[in-house]
Protein backbone atom coordinates (compact mmCIF):
# COMPACT_ATOMS: atom_id res chain seq x y z
CA UNK A 1 0.00 0.00 0.00
CA UNK A 2 2.82 2.16 1.10
CA UNK A 3 4.22 1.89 -2.47
CA UNK A 4 1.46 2.11 -4.64
CA UNK A 5 0.62 5.61 -2.56
CA UNK A 6 4.24 6.79 -3.90
CA UNK A 7 4.03 5.45 -6.91
CA UNK A 8 1.11 6.88 -7.64
CA UNK A 9 1.65 9.93 -9.50
CA UNK A 10 3.38 8.26 -12.28
CA UNK A 11 0.61 6.66 -13.04
CA UNK A 12 -1.69 9.12 -12.72
CA UNK A 13 0.17 11.47 -14.94
CA UNK A 14 0.54 8.62 -17.61
CA UNK A 15 -3.60 7.67 -18.13
CA UNK A 16 -4.24 11.64 -17.94
CA UNK A 17 -5.95 12.03 -14.38
CA UNK A 18 -3.46 14.08 -12.55
CA UNK A 19 -4.65 16.49 -10.44
CA UNK A 20 -2.46 18.43 -7.61
CA UNK A 21 -4.92 17.93 -4.70
CA UNK A 22 -4.69 13.86 -5.33
CA UNK A 23 -0.72 13.71 -6.13
CA UNK A 24 -0.85 16.04 -2.41
CA UNK A 25 -2.84 13.68 -0.38
CA UNK A 26 -1.39 10.30 -1.71
CA UNK A 27 1.82 11.64 -1.13
CA UNK A 28 1.87 12.70 2.33
CA UNK A 29 -0.06 9.10 2.86
CA UNK A 30 2.77 7.12 1.40
CA UNK A 31 5.08 9.03 3.81
CA UNK A 32 2.90 9.40 7.20
CA UNK A 33 2.50 5.45 6.79
CA UNK A 34 6.24 4.28 5.85
CA UNK A 35 8.07 6.73 8.48
CA UNK A 36 5.72 4.80 11.52
CA UNK A 37 6.64 1.33 10.08
CA UNK A 38 10.05 -0.85 11.11
CA UNK A 39 12.66 -2.19 8.70
CA UNK A 40 10.47 -5.10 7.51
CA UNK A 41 7.70 -2.83 6.14
CA UNK A 42 10.59 -0.89 5.12
CA UNK A 43 12.38 -3.38 2.75
CA UNK A 44 8.93 -4.07 0.98
CA UNK A 45 8.02 -0.73 0.73
CA UNK A 46 11.12 -0.09 -1.15
CA UNK A 47 11.26 -2.93 -3.00
CA UNK A 48 7.93 -2.74 -4.61
CA UNK A 49 8.78 1.19 -5.06
CA UNK A 50 11.66 -0.21 -7.08
CA UNK A 51 9.41 -1.94 -8.74
CA UNK A 52 6.23 0.33 -9.66
CA UNK A 53 9.16 2.99 -10.56
CA UNK A 54 11.79 0.99 -12.38
CA UNK A 55 10.14 -2.34 -14.02
CA UNK A 56 10.76 -1.32 -16.98
CA UNK A 57 14.11 -1.22 -17.29
CA UNK A 58 14.03 -4.63 -17.89
CA UNK A 59 12.13 -4.07 -21.07
CA UNK A 60 15.15 -2.98 -23.45
CA UNK A 61 16.61 -6.91 -22.66
CA UNK A 62 13.60 -7.62 -25.19
CA UNK A 63 15.64 -5.63 -28.15
CA UNK A 64 18.53 -8.07 -27.93
CA UNK A 65 16.66 -11.38 -27.87
CA UNK A 66 16.91 -11.97 -24.12
CA UNK A 67 13.27 -11.90 -22.76
CA UNK A 68 14.22 -14.71 -20.08
CA UNK A 69 16.28 -12.02 -18.39
CA UNK A 70 13.48 -9.61 -17.71
CA UNK A 71 12.20 -10.60 -14.62
CA UNK A 72 15.43 -11.15 -13.66
CA UNK A 73 16.73 -8.04 -14.18
CA UNK A 74 13.10 -5.98 -12.77
CA UNK A 75 13.59 -8.59 -9.44
CA UNK A 76 17.38 -7.10 -8.99
CA UNK A 77 16.25 -3.55 -9.52
CA UNK A 78 13.36 -3.74 -6.83
CA UNK A 79 15.59 -5.50 -4.77
CA UNK A 80 18.41 -2.90 -4.54
CA UNK A 81 15.31 -0.40 -3.23
CA UNK A 82 14.43 -2.63 -0.76
CA UNK A 83 17.95 -3.20 0.25
CA UNK A 84 18.44 0.76 0.17
CA UNK A 85 15.06 1.20 2.42
CA UNK A 86 16.04 -2.05 4.70
CA UNK A 87 19.35 -0.25 5.46
CA UNK A 88 18.05 3.39 6.61
CA UNK A 89 15.42 1.67 8.61
CA UNK A 90 17.81 -0.61 10.41
CA UNK A 91 20.03 1.82 11.26
CA UNK A 92 17.61 4.43 12.41
CA UNK A 93 16.61 1.89 14.49
CA UNK A 94 19.60 0.31 15.97
CA UNK A 95 21.27 3.85 16.37
CA UNK A 96 17.51 5.14 17.58
CA UNK A 97 17.90 2.65 20.53
CA UNK A 98 21.74 3.05 21.51
CA UNK A 99 21.94 7.07 21.50
CA UNK A 100 18.63 7.10 24.20
CA UNK A 101 19.88 4.98 27.11
CA UNK A 102 20.84 6.03 30.44
CA UNK A 103 24.09 7.91 30.20
CA UNK A 104 26.16 5.25 32.37
CA UNK A 105 24.69 2.87 29.72
CA UNK A 106 23.19 0.87 31.53
CA UNK A 107 19.56 -0.07 30.41
CA UNK A 108 16.55 0.66 33.21
CA UNK A 109 16.02 -1.78 35.41
CA UNK A 110 12.30 -3.91 34.62
CA UNK A 111 11.23 -5.07 38.45
CA UNK A 112 7.89 -6.88 38.57
CA UNK A 113 6.95 -4.04 39.88
CA UNK A 114 8.16 -0.28 38.93
CA UNK A 115 8.01 2.43 40.68
CA UNK A 116 6.28 6.02 39.39
CA UNK A 117 9.51 7.18 38.91
CA UNK A 118 10.83 4.16 37.04
CA UNK A 119 8.16 4.27 34.83
CA UNK A 120 8.31 8.17 33.99
CA UNK A 121 12.38 6.72 33.27
CA UNK A 122 11.08 4.32 30.98
CA UNK A 123 8.52 6.11 28.94
CA UNK A 124 10.68 8.84 28.98
CA UNK A 125 13.59 7.01 26.85
CA UNK A 126 11.36 4.82 24.79
CA UNK A 127 9.32 8.66 23.92
CA UNK A 128 13.28 9.66 23.03
CA UNK A 129 13.84 6.37 21.08
CA UNK A 130 11.11 7.30 18.97
CA UNK A 131 11.38 10.60 18.06
CA UNK A 132 15.14 10.07 17.33
CA UNK A 133 14.27 6.72 15.22
CA UNK A 134 11.93 9.25 13.06
CA UNK A 135 14.47 11.90 12.72
CA UNK A 136 17.20 9.56 11.24
CA UNK A 137 14.57 7.75 9.09
CA UNK A 138 13.53 11.52 7.68
CA UNK A 139 17.17 12.14 6.85
CA UNK A 140 17.57 8.82 5.24
CA UNK A 141 14.89 9.48 3.01
CA UNK A 142 16.25 13.33 2.48
CA UNK A 143 19.46 11.36 1.40
CA UNK A 144 17.92 8.55 -1.20
CA UNK A 145 18.49 11.35 -3.99
CA UNK A 146 21.81 11.14 -3.64
CA UNK A 147 22.71 7.49 -4.03
CA UNK A 148 22.89 6.48 -7.60
CA UNK A 149 23.33 2.53 -7.44
CA UNK A 150 25.40 2.04 -10.77
CA UNK A 151 24.96 5.43 -11.81
CA UNK A 152 21.36 5.73 -12.23
CA UNK A 153 19.83 8.69 -10.61
CA UNK A 154 16.03 8.65 -11.25
CA UNK A 155 14.82 8.26 -7.66
CA UNK A 156 14.16 11.22 -5.94
CA UNK A 157 11.49 10.80 -3.24
CA UNK A 158 10.41 14.48 -3.34
CA UNK A 159 9.43 13.97 -7.04
CA UNK A 160 6.16 12.52 -5.29
CA UNK A 161 5.14 16.02 -5.17
CA UNK A 162 5.99 17.41 -8.52
CA UNK A 163 2.79 17.90 -9.63
CA UNK A 164 1.05 18.62 -6.56
CA UNK A 165 0.23 21.60 -3.78
CA UNK A 166 3.84 20.90 -2.57
CA UNK A 167 7.37 22.04 -3.62
CA UNK A 168 9.90 19.81 -4.45
CA UNK A 169 13.07 21.19 -3.33
CA UNK A 170 14.94 19.82 0.03
CA UNK A 171 14.08 22.20 2.14
CA UNK A 172 10.41 22.32 1.23
CA UNK A 173 11.01 18.05 1.52
CA UNK A 174 12.65 18.44 4.84
CA UNK A 175 9.53 20.83 6.22
CA UNK A 176 7.21 18.11 5.23
CA UNK A 177 8.96 14.94 6.94
CA UNK A 178 9.83 17.42 9.81
CA UNK A 179 5.42 17.96 10.37
CA UNK A 180 5.03 14.37 9.46
CA UNK A 181 7.81 13.13 12.04
CA UNK A 182 6.25 15.57 14.48
CA UNK A 183 2.84 14.54 13.48
CA UNK A 184 3.63 10.74 14.63
CA UNK A 185 5.62 11.25 17.40
CA UNK A 186 3.35 13.71 19.28
CA UNK A 187 -0.04 11.46 17.81
CA UNK A 188 -1.26 14.66 16.67
CA UNK A 189 -2.60 15.41 12.98
CA UNK A 190 -2.53 19.20 14.32
CA UNK A 191 1.47 19.65 13.64
CA UNK A 192 0.68 18.64 9.99
CA UNK A 193 -0.48 22.18 9.29
CA UNK A 194 3.51 22.78 9.25
CA UNK A 195 3.11 21.71 5.80
CA UNK A 196 1.72 24.73 4.49
CA UNK A 197 5.33 26.15 4.78
CA UNK A 198 6.41 23.93 1.88
CA UNK A 199 3.42 25.18 -0.39
CA UNK A 200 4.28 25.70 -3.88
CA UNK A 201 1.44 27.52 -5.89
CA UNK A 202 0.61 25.48 -9.17
CA UNK A 203 1.49 27.51 -12.42
CA UNK A 204 -1.66 29.02 -13.67
CA UNK A 205 -0.31 31.33 -16.53
CA UNK A 206 -0.19 28.67 -19.93
CA UNK A 207 3.83 29.90 -21.13
CA UNK A 208 3.64 30.48 -25.53
CA UNK A 209 5.76 28.47 -27.34
CA UNK A 210 8.05 30.26 -30.11
CA UNK A 211 6.41 29.76 -33.26
CA UNK A 212 9.22 29.60 -35.36
CA UNK A 213 10.82 26.62 -33.31
CA UNK A 214 9.61 22.75 -34.88
CA UNK A 215 10.00 20.01 -32.48
CA UNK A 216 10.37 16.60 -34.25
CA UNK A 217 8.55 13.47 -33.05
CA UNK A 218 9.48 10.12 -34.65
CA UNK A 219 7.93 6.34 -34.72
CA UNK A 220 10.88 4.04 -35.57
CA UNK A 221 11.20 1.03 -33.55
CA UNK A 222 14.88 0.20 -32.36
CA UNK A 223 15.07 -3.08 -34.69
CA UNK A 224 14.09 -0.46 -37.53
CA UNK A 225 16.31 2.07 -36.59
CA UNK A 226 19.24 -0.09 -36.74
CA UNK A 227 17.99 -1.52 -40.33
CA UNK A 228 20.44 -0.72 -42.71
CA UNK A 229 17.61 -1.51 -45.41
CA UNK A 230 15.09 0.85 -44.06
CA UNK A 231 18.16 3.88 -43.45
CA UNK A 232 17.17 5.38 -47.19
CA UNK A 233 13.31 5.27 -46.59
CA UNK A 234 13.87 6.55 -43.00
CA UNK A 235 16.59 9.74 -43.80
CA UNK A 236 14.07 10.77 -47.23
CA UNK A 237 11.03 11.25 -44.49
CA UNK A 238 12.97 13.12 -42.17
CA UNK A 239 14.74 15.55 -44.74
CA UNK A 240 10.64 15.78 -45.97
CA UNK A 241 10.25 17.08 -42.32
CA UNK A 242 13.24 19.42 -42.45
CA UNK A 243 11.49 20.97 -45.76
CA UNK A 244 8.20 21.43 -44.49
CA UNK A 245 9.80 23.06 -41.49
CA UNK A 246 11.88 25.60 -43.90
CA UNK A 247 8.42 25.78 -45.94
CA UNK A 248 6.75 26.98 -42.82
CA UNK A 249 9.31 29.70 -41.48
CA UNK A 250 10.87 27.70 -38.74
CA UNK A 251 13.90 28.87 -37.57
CA UNK A 252 15.13 26.01 -35.55
CA UNK A 253 13.81 22.32 -36.05
CA UNK A 254 14.99 19.56 -33.32
CA UNK A 255 15.01 15.97 -34.39
CA UNK A 256 15.72 13.09 -31.85
CA UNK A 257 18.58 11.41 -30.58
CA UNK A 258 20.57 9.01 -32.99
CA UNK A 259 18.18 9.90 -35.31
CA UNK A 260 20.41 9.47 -38.04
CA UNK A 261 21.93 5.61 -36.80
CA UNK A 262 25.32 6.21 -38.44
CA UNK A 263 28.17 8.05 -38.20
CA UNK A 264 27.36 11.04 -39.34
CA UNK A 265 30.65 13.26 -40.20
CA UNK A 266 31.82 10.14 -42.04
CA UNK A 267 28.64 10.48 -45.06
CA UNK A 268 29.43 12.81 -47.13
CA UNK A 269 26.12 12.95 -48.86
CA UNK A 270 24.13 13.23 -45.28
CA UNK A 271 26.38 16.01 -44.42
CA UNK A 272 26.32 17.73 -47.78
CA UNK A 273 22.72 18.04 -47.94
CA UNK A 274 22.15 19.33 -44.01
CA UNK A 275 25.00 21.74 -44.45
CA UNK A 276 22.23 22.74 -47.89
CA UNK A 277 19.47 22.89 -45.48
CA UNK A 278 21.09 24.98 -42.66
CA UNK A 279 21.13 27.61 -44.94
CA UNK A 280 17.87 28.13 -44.86
CA UNK A 281 16.91 26.77 -41.16
CA UNK A 282 19.15 25.45 -37.88
CA UNK A 283 18.96 22.03 -37.75
CA UNK A 284 19.86 20.25 -33.96
CA UNK A 285 19.79 16.40 -34.80
CA UNK A 286 20.97 13.49 -32.97
CA UNK A 287 23.65 11.06 -34.91
CA UNK A 288 27.15 9.11 -33.92
CA UNK A 289 30.28 9.50 -33.97
CA UNK A 290 33.37 8.63 -34.38
CA UNK A 291 36.57 9.60 -33.42
CA UNK A 292 38.62 6.81 -34.60
CA UNK A 293 39.24 5.04 -31.38
CA UNK A 294 35.28 4.73 -29.62
CA UNK A 295 31.94 5.87 -30.30
CA UNK A 296 30.33 8.64 -29.36
CA UNK A 297 26.20 9.03 -28.55
CA UNK A 298 26.56 13.36 -30.35
CA UNK A 299 24.41 15.89 -30.95
CA UNK A 300 24.87 18.29 -34.38
CA UNK A 301 23.91 21.26 -34.76
CA UNK A 302 23.89 22.52 -38.11
CA UNK A 303 23.51 26.85 -38.22
CA UNK A 304 24.71 29.34 -40.66
CA UNK A 305 26.33 26.32 -43.26
CA UNK A 306 28.60 25.36 -40.06
CA UNK A 307 28.29 22.36 -37.94
CA UNK A 308 29.01 21.97 -34.43
CA UNK A 309 29.78 18.52 -32.85
CA UNK A 310 28.08 17.78 -28.72
CA UNK A 311 29.45 14.94 -27.38
CA UNK A 312 27.06 12.83 -24.40
CA UNK A 313 28.83 13.90 -20.94
CA UNK A 314 26.62 11.18 -19.07
CA UNK A 315 26.02 7.75 -20.32
CA UNK A 316 23.26 5.51 -19.92
CA UNK A 317 24.54 3.05 -17.20
CA UNK A 318 25.23 -0.44 -18.99
CA UNK A 319 23.26 1.01 -22.25
CA UNK A 320 26.09 3.08 -22.95
CA UNK A 321 28.66 2.41 -20.39
CA UNK A 322 28.97 -0.07 -18.27
CA UNK A 323 29.88 0.60 -14.84
CA UNK A 324 31.37 -2.45 -13.49
CA UNK A 325 35.22 -3.44 -12.99
CA UNK A 326 36.98 -3.76 -16.11
CA UNK A 327 36.76 -8.14 -15.63
CA UNK A 328 33.39 -7.84 -15.35
CA UNK A 329 32.66 -5.41 -17.67
CA UNK A 330 34.28 -6.78 -20.55
CA UNK A 331 32.54 -10.12 -19.49
CA UNK A 332 28.95 -8.31 -19.74
CA UNK A 333 29.76 -7.11 -22.67
CA UNK A 334 30.75 -9.98 -24.58
CA UNK A 335 27.57 -12.15 -22.71
CA UNK A 336 24.98 -10.11 -23.10
CA UNK A 337 26.08 -7.06 -26.29
CA UNK A 338 28.15 -9.20 -28.73
CA UNK A 339 31.15 -7.89 -27.55
CA UNK A 340 30.19 -4.44 -28.52
CA UNK A 341 32.74 -1.70 -27.13
CA UNK A 342 31.09 1.24 -24.38
CA UNK A 343 30.50 4.45 -25.73
CA UNK A 344 32.82 7.22 -24.66
CA UNK A 345 31.40 10.33 -22.55
CA UNK A 346 32.41 13.98 -23.35
CA UNK A 347 34.51 15.54 -20.57
CA UNK A 348 32.89 18.97 -21.12
CA UNK A 349 29.51 20.11 -21.06
CA UNK A 350 28.62 21.59 -24.37
CA UNK A 351 27.02 25.23 -24.66
CA UNK A 352 26.09 26.46 -28.25
CA UNK A 353 24.55 29.49 -29.79
CA UNK A 354 21.50 29.10 -32.44
CA UNK A 355 20.44 32.96 -33.30
CA UNK A 356 21.83 34.52 -30.75
CA UNK A 357 19.92 32.02 -27.87
CA UNK A 358 22.62 30.21 -25.69
CA UNK A 359 21.32 25.85 -24.98
CA UNK A 360 22.86 23.49 -22.96
CA UNK A 361 23.18 20.09 -24.94
CA UNK A 362 21.52 16.83 -23.15
CA UNK A 363 21.17 13.60 -24.86
CA UNK A 364 18.25 11.35 -22.80
CA UNK A 365 19.30 10.22 -19.91
CA UNK A 366 21.85 12.78 -19.08
CA UNK A 367 18.86 15.89 -18.78
CA UNK A 368 17.84 13.93 -15.75
CA UNK A 369 21.52 14.29 -14.08
CA UNK A 370 22.19 17.02 -11.87
CA UNK A 371 25.24 17.29 -13.38
CA UNK A 372 24.05 18.88 -16.86
CA UNK A 373 22.32 21.64 -14.57
CA UNK A 374 25.19 23.29 -13.38
CA UNK A 375 25.58 27.26 -13.98
CA UNK A 376 21.63 27.37 -14.02
CA UNK A 377 21.53 27.44 -18.15
CA UNK A 378 18.32 29.22 -19.45
CA UNK A 379 17.86 26.86 -22.47
CA UNK A 380 18.15 22.93 -23.06
CA UNK A 381 17.91 20.83 -26.15
CA UNK A 382 17.44 17.61 -25.15
CA UNK A 383 17.03 14.44 -27.83
CA UNK A 384 15.96 11.34 -26.46
CA UNK A 385 15.09 7.41 -28.36
CA UNK A 386 12.39 5.87 -25.82
CA UNK A 387 11.72 2.93 -28.16
CA UNK A 388 13.98 0.78 -25.61
CA UNK A 389 11.26 0.94 -23.19
CA UNK A 390 7.87 0.95 -25.48
CA UNK A 391 5.03 0.30 -24.42
CA UNK A 392 5.73 1.52 -20.45
CA UNK A 393 5.93 4.70 -18.17
CA UNK A 394 9.50 5.82 -18.73
CA UNK A 395 8.75 8.39 -20.99
CA UNK A 396 6.01 9.91 -18.47
CA UNK A 397 9.06 9.45 -15.85
CA UNK A 398 11.15 10.78 -17.91
CA UNK A 399 9.11 13.89 -18.47
CA UNK A 400 8.50 14.42 -14.75
CA UNK A 401 11.79 14.40 -13.82
CA UNK A 402 12.43 16.79 -16.51
CA UNK A 403 9.48 19.06 -15.22
CA UNK A 404 11.59 18.89 -11.65
CA UNK A 405 14.71 20.31 -12.90
CA UNK A 406 12.89 22.78 -15.14
CA UNK A 407 11.15 24.05 -11.54
CA UNK A 408 14.21 23.36 -9.79
CA UNK A 409 16.72 25.54 -11.68
CA UNK A 410 14.32 27.51 -14.33
CA UNK A 411 15.78 25.83 -17.32
CA UNK A 412 13.12 25.61 -20.12
CA UNK A 413 14.00 22.52 -21.82
CA UNK A 414 12.99 21.30 -25.54
CA UNK A 415 12.48 17.97 -26.19
CA UNK A 416 12.71 16.23 -28.89
CA UNK A 417 11.71 11.96 -28.71
CA UNK A 418 11.55 8.87 -30.94
CA UNK A 419 9.02 6.55 -29.91
CA UNK A 420 6.94 9.14 -27.67
CA UNK A 421 5.46 12.52 -27.39
CA UNK A 422 8.13 16.00 -27.87
CA UNK A 423 7.50 18.57 -25.67
CA UNK A 424 8.36 21.68 -24.49
CA UNK A 425 8.43 22.15 -20.29
CA UNK A 426 8.79 25.92 -19.42
CA UNK A 427 7.84 27.64 -15.92
CA UNK A 428 6.59 23.69 -14.74
CA UNK A 429 4.20 23.52 -17.34
CA UNK A 430 4.28 20.68 -20.23
CA UNK A 431 3.49 22.11 -23.75
CA UNK A 432 2.86 19.54 -26.48
CA UNK A 433 3.76 21.05 -29.68
CA UNK A 434 0.93 20.78 -32.42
Amino acid sequence: MIALLGSAFIYLDHWGFSYPLINTILGLASLYLLLQENRKVWFFSGFFIGLFWFWWIGLSFMHYNMIWAIPFVIFFVALIYGILFWIIAWIAEFVGMRTTQPANGAKVPAPKTKSVAQQRIQSLFTLHSSLFTLILKALGLLGLSYIHPFGFDWFKPELIFIESYLGIEKWQFCIILFAIVLSIWKKQFLYLFFIILAYQPVATSIPNIPSDIQIVTTHTSVEDKWNKTLHKKQFDLLFKTIDRAIDTNKTLIILPESVFPVFLKHSQMLMKKLLQKAKKTSIVTGGLYWDGKTPRNSTYIFTNNKVNIANKVVLVPFGESNPLPDFLSNWVNKVFYDGAVDYKASKKITDYKINGVSYRNAICFEATSEKLYEGRPKNMIVLSNNGWFIPSIEPTLQKLLLQYYNKKYGTTIYHSVNMAESYIIMNGIVRIQK
